[in-house]
C-alpha cells in the first residue's frame, strides 16, 4: 500500500482526485493512503442534514458522498484518505472501520492516550470527547474517503455544527494532553505506519 503525502491542499480539489482514482482503478491498482491538511472546510455527507449546521460564518460548506452528517477540517487536523478495493482483499467494511479505529487508538497509546472506539457511533473517544472522525464512501468495491484525527487545532468551528450530528458532542485534540504536542509529520509517520499493519 503505498502512502502519498499531499501536504496542505483545498478540500474540493482533493476531493475530485479521490473520486477520479477510484474510478479509474483497475484489478492490480495498489491501494492508497493519502495524507493531508486542509484549510477551514465543513463538509456534509450523504445524509447530512441542514439542521446540524448551526453558522457557517466564512468557513466554505462542501456537499460530499460519503457516509454520516457535517464534519469540519482544518490547519492542525491529520487527515488520511483510505483508498481500498476490500473486495480484492476480502476484508468487510466493518474490518475496514475497525481497523481504521485501531491504528487511531494504537497511535494515540504511542503518546500515552488512551483513547477507544464507541460501537453506538463510528470514531475514536478520549474520556467521551471526540479526538478522531471516520467517514467512508463504498463503490465498485472499494472504499475512499477515510478518517480525520484532531492533533493540534482550532476546535471553536466544531461549535458552529453537531459534530457528525450529535448536538453537544464535545471534541478535544492531542494537543490538549500533551505537551509538547508531537508535529503533525510525527504523527502522521506513526499513524500509516499502524494502518498498513491493521490493513495487511
Amino acid at each position: 500500500m503505498k502512502t502519498v503525502h499531499l501536504g496542505l491542499a483545498d478540500y474540493a480539489p482533493v476531493f475530485e482526485a479521490m473520486k477520479a482514482f477510484n474510478d479509474a482503478r483497475g484489478e492490480h491498482t495498489e491501494d492508497e493512503l493519502w495524507v493531508v491538511e486542509h484549510p477551514p472546510v465543513f463538509t456534509q455527507g450523504l445524509a447530512g442534514k441542514p439542521e446540524h449546521l448551526h453558522e457557517a460564518g466564512h468557513i466554505p460548506v462542501v456537499q460530499i458522498d460519503r457516509g454520516g452528517q457535517i464534519t469540519y477540517h482544518g490547519p492542525g487536523q491529520l487527515v488520511v484518505y483510505t483508498l481500498i478495493d476490500f473486495k480484492r482483499r476480502r476484508q468487510s467494511v466493518r474490518h475496514i472501520v475497525s481497523a481504521l479505529e485501531n491504528a487511531i487508538i494504537a497511535t494515540l497509546a504511542d503518546y500515552g492516550i488512551t483513547a477507544a472506539a464507541d460501537p453506538q457511533r463510528p470514531g475514536v473517544y478520549v474520556d467521551g470527547k471526540k479526538i478522531a472522525s471516520l467517514g467512508l464512501r463504498i463503490k465498485n468495491g472499494s472504499v475512499y474517503h477515510g478518517l480525520a484525527l484532531n492533533i493540534d487545532m482550532d476546535l471553536a468551528p466544531f461549535r458552529q455544527i453537531n459534530p457528525c450530528g450529535y448536538a453537544g458532542l464535545e471534541m478535544t485534540q492531542m494537543a490538549d494532553r500533551l505537551t509538547p504536542c508531537p508535529p503533525m509529520s510525527e504523527v502522521a509517520a506513526t499513524l500509516t505506519a499502524h494502518l498498513q499493519r491493521e490493513l495487511a
